[in-house]
């Protein structure tokens, strides 16, 4: 009787260490595939996070009054990211930056006439992988530091850009002495007086 036991406490005692181990080896995978980013792939696809107005701050905005980029211009990105950029005055490896064109209208409220705002409509978003190891040289998307991605309304699951350098780097070069960013922009990455 001792000896049966023994045998399911040790048989048992084998099955959850065996259950352990296949969790750790889970959860090991999982963070070694997303240590970097959960947004990109291993081949250095990117793609556009869901429901990341909700999920991450609102750096800041900028309003653009006319053109094909006009309207509104909200940044996003995760809290961790701008933690650290107060703290180090840089972008870490794997932050990411979402930025949502929507287009606005005008109208006269209490605070004033002519006030902007920005509707419920989407003209595109914009993602940013910053990659401070040069994981992808070899990709047309990557390089700068940074992935670029361009996702149009009509298709979110595939990056509308071909070459960064053709498709994104020209809007970026003023910004270049800031890691590409126009920093000026994004109050939350400093810290309130």
């Amino acid at each position: 009787m001792q000896k049966k036991l023994n045998s399911k406490i040790t048989g048992a005692i084998l099955t959850a260490f065996s259950l352990t181990l296949a969790l750790l080896h889970t959860n090991l995978v999982v963070a070694d595939n997303s240590s970097f980013s959960p947004y990109v792939d291993k081949s250095g696809n990117i793609s556009l996070p869901n429901d990341f107005r909700i999920t991450m701050v609102h750096l800041g905005s900028f309003f653009v009054p006319e053109g094909d980029a006009s309207g509104f211009h909200d940044v996003y990105t995760e809290a961790e990211t701008a933690l650290h950029y107060r703290k180090h005055g840089k972008f870490p490896d794997g932050a990411t930056l979402v930025k949502e064109l929507r287009p606005s209208k005008a109208g006269d409220y209490t605070t004033g006439k002519n006030v902007s705002y920005a509707t419920g409509d989407i003209k595109q978003w914009f993602v940013m992988i910053k990659d401070t190891q040069e994981r992808f040289k070899n990709s047309p998307i990557w390089g700068n530091g940074w992935g670029w991605a361009l996702f149009k309304t009509t298709d979110i699951s595939k990056n509308a850009s071909n070459d960064y350098k053709a498709d994104c780097l020209g809007c970026h070069i003023p910004a270049e002495k800031t890691d590409w960013i126009y920093i000026e922009g994004y109050p939350t990455l400093t810290a309130p007086n």
